[in-house]
């Protein structure tokens, strides 16, 4: 076990921090990002750093806007580069663009500070804050070499289908045991280096992301863990066991979602009403988002 906790902890370092390497070739024209070493040694190339520092370790970095354990490149793997992975860089390019949730235009920065309030459970830092203009700095020379196009191969995630039989808590149990734990621990609650610093995610409980967050939603979730779970091991598991672990995940409670309106029926009706949102069902014996916890 401590061998295969070696490997884990020194797969996900090279693969959330990245080796300072542009990402291969692509096919099809895809974008082919510039390395590290392609900084500018400038006042811009200072605050590009600043982005990609505050990137990979949030909690350091952006500590006021910062409300549990999960950094940006946790989800967003090999420092906001991976295709299916939904890159920083990629995202960049896709904005402004009408977002459901909010129902109206987003700007780019207006889509990171939703991240702070929602994935990371914090707040969102101001506009103009030097909190999102390092963070847009690093998306902008990331994507130097790209062309705007709101359809990027790489952008987002890929979307896999509702499988024929519904996602099961009891199936995704068996698919966390075997291919997550390891990784994400027992109960969920991620693990970190000898340094205190999280290496592996919490997945859910209170210092994971709250129910507002992209993730507490199956499909987003399942298409996920389809294309980059297990870690360096993407497209390993089926949509089946996908789906079901991604159930199972969501299947647990969470910090409350920032627009809760003191009722979760009500805040279901008005914020959780899709089909691939557990947030008000009974699961596993009792109702999420109706967790005590999850109220402060």
């Amino acid at each position: 076990m401590k061998y295969l906790m070696t490997l884990a902890l020194l797969m996900t370092s090279l693969t959330t921090l990245g080796d300072g390497l542009p990402d291969s070739p692509p096919e099809g024209g895809a974008s082919l990002l510039p390395a590290d070493r392609d900084i500018p040694k400038d006042e811009f190339g200072k605050m590009v750093r600043q982005g990609q520092l505050i990137f990979s370790n949030t909690g350091q970095y952006a500590r006021a806007y910062v409300g549990n354990d999960l950094s940006c490149r946790n989800c967003h793997l090999d420092q906001g580069r991976k295709a299916g992975s939904a890159p920083l860089w990629a995202a960049f390019l896709s904005y402004p663009a009408y977002r459901s949730k909010n129902h109206r235009v987003n700007t780019f920065a207006e889509r990171l500070q939703d991240c702070f309030l929602y994935s990371m459970n914090g707040k969102a830092p101001p506009l103009g804050d030097p909190i999102l203009v390092a963070l847009e700095s690093y998306a902008y020379w990331m994507e130097k070499n790209a062309k705007i196009n709101p359809r990027l191969p790489e952008r987002g995630i890929p979307q896999i289908q509702a499988p024929g039989t519904p996602p099961s808590y009891e199936r995704g149990k068996t698919v966390y045991a075997n291919h997550c734990a390891l990784c994400h621990g027992v109960d969920g609650q991620g693990r970190r280096a000898g340094d205190g610093h999280v290496v592996f995610p919490p997945l859910w409980g209170s210092r994971s992301f709250n129910w507002g967050a992209g993730m507490a939603h199956l499909n987003k979730a399942a298409a996920y863990i389809k294309t980059n779970m297990p870690l360096s091991l993407g497209g390993s598991l089926s949509d089946q066991e996908a789906w079901d672990v991604a159930y199972f995940m969501d299947g647990h409670d969470r910090p409350q979602d920032p627009r809760f309106t003191g009722s979760v029926d009500e805040t279901r009706a008005l914020f959780h009403r899709s089909r691939n949102s557990l947030y008000g069902h009974l699961v596993d014996g009792h109702v999420l988002g109706n967790d005590p916890a999850s109220h402060n």
